[in-house]
């Protein structure tokens, strides 16, 4: 069947992949929040363990949680201007972890200058307002026909409704589709179970799913998003230059 949509993974998909202290992000929260020096490390600690236990619930149960529901669970108004001003400092904080790949826009270009249609699936807790602005902060968002956020559904990779919303939002079936991530069992191993065919990235520092073994096998693999043009365009370099 013809291939109609790439389906692209976010996070160390779209962006490069690199670590992250999770810890310091939360202080940037504490910081901007106006937490008094004495329950700084407090706060820090609750809302740290709350987004690891959201993301310990998506990883085993593949339940989803939003960024509004872990600053409730620690005492924390979302809509108060003490939130706002936390969020601002935590969002400031990821600013440069971020950032869209700069081989992405041609990738993008090159594969809907050649009729396919783009979508993301991220497991993710930030809202889409936030991801959106990443997006046109880095000049794609015009690339990409659809968006679907674990924190929307209820649901995260590999269950196999977060891949079928995203299909149903791009109008495909599963072989119409072709999903590329950079993680072996959310990925790869939730989009192959629903009919797709499959990508991985893997990076020279990790390759597949740290977290979570998988026994999936894609049916291709790239060291760089530019190698699936040739992969699924008639031609090997398309675009509109």
């Amino acid at each position: 069947m013809v291939v109609k949509a790439v389906i692209f993974d976010w996070g160390g998909t779209l962006t490069p992949w690199h670590e992250v202290d999770g810890r310091a992000a939360w202080v940037a929260f504490a910081r901007g929040y106006g937490t008094m020096a004495c329950a700084l490390n407090d706060l820090t600690a609750g809302l740290l363990a709350a987004d690891q236990a959201a993301w310990q619930a998506a990883r085993e149960e593949h339940r989803s949680r939003t960024l509004a529901e872990i600053l409730a669970s620690c005492g924390v108004e979302p809509s108060s201007a003490a939130a706002e001003a936390g969020l601002a400092a935590y969002w400031d904080f990821w600013e440069p972890h971020t950032l869209t790949h700069p081989g992405v826009w041609p990738v993008l270009d090159a594969l809907s200058s050649a009729g396919l249609r783009i979508g993301v699936l991220s497991n993710t807790t930030w809202p889409r307002d936030y991801h959106r602005g990443l997006f046109e902060r880095d000049g794609v968002a015009d690339l990409i026909d659809a968006e679907v956020y674990s924190c929307e559904i209820g649901v995260t990779k590999p269950h196999p409704d977060a891949f079928h919303a995203v299909l149903a939002e791009l109008g495909v079936s599963a072989e119409e589709a072709v999903f590329v991530g950079d993680r072996l069992h959310e990925d790869i191993e939730g989009a192959a179970a629903v009919g797709m065919r499959t990508i991985l990235l893997e990076h020279p520092m990790y390759a597949g799913d740290h977290l979570t073994p998988s026994t999936a096998v894609p049916d291709d693999v790239v060291r760089d998003l530019s190698e699936i043009v040739p992969l699924l365009t008639d031609a090997g370099s398309v675009g509109r230059g």
